[in-house]
């Protein structure tokens, strides 16, 4: 399956496509909870939830003092721009 081009706003992608570039991207997928995904890298590890009209991301005891960093992310920004945003860490 071929993504759109990354400028495209990530709401043009059809879901298969976005669960796909997910886990292009080290994510995997919660089994109960199936919007639900989960990342880790070397430094940081994150929450990812598919909301209605927002991917928010939890990056887990990403803060100062150990404390978790929640950000979102509406679906009218580019994938490429989501993807810059989320997967550079805290």
């Amino acid at each position: 399956m071929s993504l759109l081009p990354p400028d495209t706003p990530l709401y043009s992608h059809p879901l298969p496509q976005i669960e796909q570039w997910l886990k292009d991207q080290g994510c995997q997928q919660d089994e109960t909870q199936l919007h639900c995904w989960r990342v880790k890298r070397p430094s940081w590890q994150a929450e990812l939830w598919l909301d209605v009209e927002q991917l928010v991301v939890r990056y887990v005891q990403a803060g100062e003092t150990g404390q978790d960093i929640q950000r979102s992310f509406k679906y009218s920004l580019s994938r490429e721009d989501i993807e810059q945003a989320v997967f550079s860490g805290p």
